[in-house]
């Protein structure tokens, strides 16, 4: 077999960028395959318009239908290059110590169990967050877990509404905190502060999504990158993958690429979709798990009516978090919360497609005088939550229609309600006068679906992410996780694809990788 590339990788995320990253430094050729195109950046990310899901990278090409769990009956994913991070609000978390081996309350009857640690993580999240120059406060966070140094970079000005909703919090005994952003308050490309950021690709590049610093970083050390291409098949034999099958969009052109090495991380959804697909679910012990124990955070926001919001709305919101109840609150069930972050106003375009018609006047009038909170509560992975196919209905690049079936436990809607109450004390306290609840339905967090763990026969994944039962094949998405934890995931996908990337890159076993890198 002829190999004009060392490595192909699949998906231009977290996952995918920061495994190719050691790989190109070392010299390897590497392929990089997207299916959407590049973000156009100016004026017009400011707009209303510029919400993700109002783009055309929120793609419904190969729609997902959703079979229950309260959401809109079809989904899509969003698809450019740089993947989600461009749209994502910037927040880089590590997840805690604890949250590696979690309790009996979340794992369930789920059998999972993380093969890693925090300390096989911790010298990957530095240099991830170096990467992504995080800007934060090294100590403030009162559940942080432990570090050998400050953050890259400080964190921005807080605003006039973060001060009101983090002095509501002192003054309740609390430990505000300034959220750990990937965005440039100084300097170059510095941020505007303006309220469009989360679910907004930046319009100046101070967010440092990976489309906009680490993909052309890596094209210029040689990365072959291929936007609008479409991967519809993996092909297998004697034990490894021996072809990629794809769709290049522009031209309509299919073809079978090879190299010596695949990296799959498409995402949570997408991955476990064109491993079904393919039928490789069947080649691999713990095949059964494959689309299975999806998690996704049971996620929700408050939104407060206030008199007077000192900014009315017109600056960045997204500054403060609170982790005062991240291992648990009076009353709340047993195991890992989850976190409190605040938000930024929703756009009213997007208020108003998701309201009733009759509350629209009412909303333009309240929303410069609202701010809120997003609460992230720790979810359990289930069996019955899922990717699967439905080979009766194909999408437009002729894969089986993605079908996704998901179910909050009493646990995870229980651990929100206690959040979503700490949120309104919060805001209360702030001077809010009227609260409006809102559950997230979107598959943003979305994890778990190709999980790791030592146990062959209930992880699809080894500890390095090796695909069992295809000697060359990686996964390096949101998949791997075996729990999510109560914080964003996309600081903890970097970091493992940082270190499956360099153990790749130099054949060496986990633990020599991890001490040659911390030397």
């Amino acid at each position: 077999m002829s190999r004009e590339w060392d490595v192909i990788v699949i998906g231009s995320g977290f996952g995918g960028v920061f495994t190719a990253l050691p790989l190109v430094q070392a010299g390897a050729r590497v392929l990089m395959l997207e299916r959407g195109p590049w973000v156009e950046r100016g004026q017009h990310n400011w707009s209303p318009e510029g919400t993700m899901e109002k783009t055309p990278y929120y793609s419904y090409e190969s729609p997902g239908q959703v079979l229950e769990g309260g959401q809109t009956p079809v989904i899509g994913q969003t698809s450019c290059v740089g993947g989600a991070s461009v749209f994502y609000g910037g927040v880089c978390f590590r997840l805690r110590p604890a949250d590696f081996t979690p309790s009996a309350e979340i794992v369930g009857d789920s059998g999972a169990a993380w093969p890693l640690r925090y300390a096989d993580l911790e010298t990957w999240y530095e240099r991830c967050e170096e990467l992504l120059e995080v800007a934060g406060e090294a100590g403030a966070d009162p559940s942080e877990a432990p570090r050998r140094g400050p953050y890259p970079a400080p964190p921005g000005p807080l605003g006039e509404t973060a001060m009101l909703v983090a002095n509501a919090g002192r003054g309740l005994g609390l430990r505000p905190f300034p959220l750990p952003m990937a965005i440039r308050y100084r300097g170059e490309r510095a941020c505007v502060l303006c309220p469009t950021c989360d679910t907004f690709a930046c319009a100046v590049s101070a967010k440092n999504d990976l489309a906009t610093d680490l993909i052309p970083r890596l094209q210029r050390r040689g990365m072959e990158l291929r936007p609008e291409t479409v991967v519809t098949r993996l092909v297998a034999q004697g034990g490894r993958v021996s072809g990629v099958e794809a769709l290049d969009k522009r031209r309509g052109q299919r073809e079978t690429l090879r190299a010596g090495q695949v990296v799959l991380a498409g995402g949570a959804l997408a991955t476990p979709h064109l491993l079904l697909a393919s039928g490789l679910a069947g080649l691999n012990p713990a095949g059964a798990a494959v689309g299975r124990y999806l998690t996704r955070h049971c996620n929700g926001i408050v939104i407060a009516v206030f008199k007077r919001v000192p900014d009315g709305g017109r600056r960045f919101h997204k500054q403060v978090g609170f982790h005062d109840f991240y291992f648990g609150a009076p009353g709340a069930p047993e195991g890992t919360l989850g976190s409190i972050q605040q938000l930024q106003q929703p756009p009213l375009s997007l208020v108003k497609a998701n309201a009733p018609r009759l509350a629209h006047g009412f909303l333009e009038l309240a929303l410069p005088h609202t701010t809120g909170l997003l609460v992230m509560a720790e979810d359990e992975p289930r069996a019955h939550n899922a990717i699967t196919l439905d080979p009766a209905r194909r999408d437009a690049f002729g894969l089986p229609r993605l079908v996704l079936r998901h179910r909050y436990t009493k646990r995870d809607l229980a651990a929100r309600e206690v959040l979503f109450g700490q949120a309104r004390r919060i805001l209360r306290a702030a001077g809010a006068f009227f609260f409006y609840r809102h559950p997230i339905k979107t598959c943003s967090h979305a994890a778990g679906t190709v999980r790791c763990g030592d146990d062959p026969r209930t992880a699809p994944l080894d500890r390095d992410c090796r695909y069992r039962g295809l000697e060359n094949l990686v996964v390096t998405d949101a998949s791997f996780l075996p729990t999510g934890g109560g914080v964003n995931p996309s600081l903890t996908i970097a970091a493992n694809a940082l270190r499956v990337g360099t153990l790749m890159a130099s054949g060496k076993s986990s633990p020599d990788v991890a001490s040659e890198a911390h030397a």
